[in-house]
């Protein structure tokens, strides 16, 4: 028996394991509607923009920082501290035993947002939102096996769930979705330092946070 780190694991390794299949998609109004923010709202994100911004000149954010400073701040933001959805953090994943290959994967996802008023066919709490973080200096995409992996591991109690990978500058949102393959859907890559971009990652995480 093989046991594996997921945080060991490459991309190829999660597709050929899972028999994932990439698609990419140009827009999130295929699977979102986006509504504009306040007055407010944009505010809000201007501070944590600038927060953010400060310790990025000082140099390399943290991994713990960048959840501090930019994605706690943002879901917060975008609605999902209020009930019915509850947030736990680095919680441990049950081990995966993958089909066919005698391989078992262990891993602790970063931070996982539920809906305790929505269950599953299995009567566990529905899964909205996946997140996995980096440090600044670190490509978001070494996130995304993590990701896949922690999703494969609920497809089978649900039909599909959102996830982001960040580095607190960078957003990279991924739909995912069971099926035989089983797909993830990479969505335009979102800048948070650039206005419109953070703007719209917050319109995202909103939508997310309202399906």
């Amino acid at each position: 028996m093989t046991i594996l780190n997921v945080r060991n694991l490459s991309l190829d390794d999660v597709q050929r394991l899972f028999g994932f299949q990439e698609q990419y998609d140009d827009s999130f109004s295929n699977l979102l509607s986006l509504e504009p923010i306040s007055e407010i709202e944009q505010q809000e994100l201007q501070q944590i923009r600038d927060d953010f911004r400060r310790y990025l000149r000082a140099g390399k954010v943290s991994e713990g920082q960048a959840k501090f400073l930019a994605v706690a701040p943002l879901l917060r933001l975008a609605g999902f501290y209020k009930y019915p959805i509850e947030i736990t953090l680095e919680e441990n994943i049950t081990d995966i035993e993958v089909e066919d290959e005698d391989v078992i994967i262990k891993g602790r996802m970063d931070i996982l947002a539920v809906s305790k008023a929505k269950h599953t066919k299995t009567q566990v709490y529905f899964w909205i939102l996946l997140i996995e973080s980096k440090n600044s200096q670190i490509d978001i995409y070494t996130g995304l096996p993590q990701l896949l992996t922690y999703a494969y591991k609920n497809l089978d109690k649900q039909k599909s769930v959102w996830g982001l990978t960040t580095n607190g500058r960078s957003y990279q949102f991924v739909y995912i979705e069971q099926g035989n393959p089983p797909i993830y859907h990479l969505l335009p890559l979102l800048n948070f330092m650039e206005s419109p971009r953070a703007i719209e990652s917050l319109q995202v995480l909103k939508a997310i946070c309202q399906l």
